[in-house]
């Protein structure tokens, strides 16, 4: 058995079968990301989330979509941690009930296929830009852009720690 598996890590394919067994008026609620480098802001993102419904679905950029969308920021090229090792460490959090990799620059194909009654995104995103929100709603759903965790963010996490090893490497 691989090192990085986990039961709560599927294919679309696995989901949806899955997803066939669950009992009936299961809210099924649904957010996705990046999550290269896991904060406090994911955490408490994803907790509230999950508090929305019965269990919670999370899409994962896998690498190459990563790199689409991320590009070459400051500090190392993302993503810093594999999919393989992204999708292992959410699957490890109470929260987080099915982790399901998506190779597009969105989120749709994966919400049209899962059809979630809540889509949630974190208070960045304005509910206008919330990709998916017209599948959900069309269906009834709720669609939410929960607020964030204030001080919190990947990329202000990388450039903190280039920061600090940039001075490092000046004194040492």
């Amino acid at each position: 058995m691989d090192a990085l598996s986990h039961p709560k890590i599927l294919s679309l394919r696995e989901f949806l079968h899955k997803r066939a067994s669950l009992p009936p008026g299961f809210r099924l609620v649904f957010t996705n990301g990046c999550y290269d480098i896991l904060h406090p802001g994911h955490v408490d993102l994803l907790a509230r989330a999950r508090a929305l419904g019965d269990g919670l679905v999370l899409g994962l950029n896998s690498d190459a979509s990563v790199r689409r969308i991320k590009g070459e920021l400051s500090g190392p090229p993302r993503p810093v941690n594999s999919e393989r090792e992204r999708a292992f460490v959410l699957a490890g959090l109470a929260s987080v009930d099915f982790v399901v990799l998506f190779d597009e620059d969105t989120p749709l194909e994966l919400i049209t296929a899962i059809r979630p009654q809540v889509l949630v995104k974190g208070g960045d995103w304005d509910l206008s830009r919330i990709v998916g929100r017209e599948v959900v709603e069309a269906d009834g759903g709720r669609v939410l852009s929960l607020p964030l965790l204030p001080g919190y963010s990947t990329t202000a996490l990388i450039e903190r720690l280039t920061s600090a090893q940039g001075k490092a490497a000046a004194t040492g």
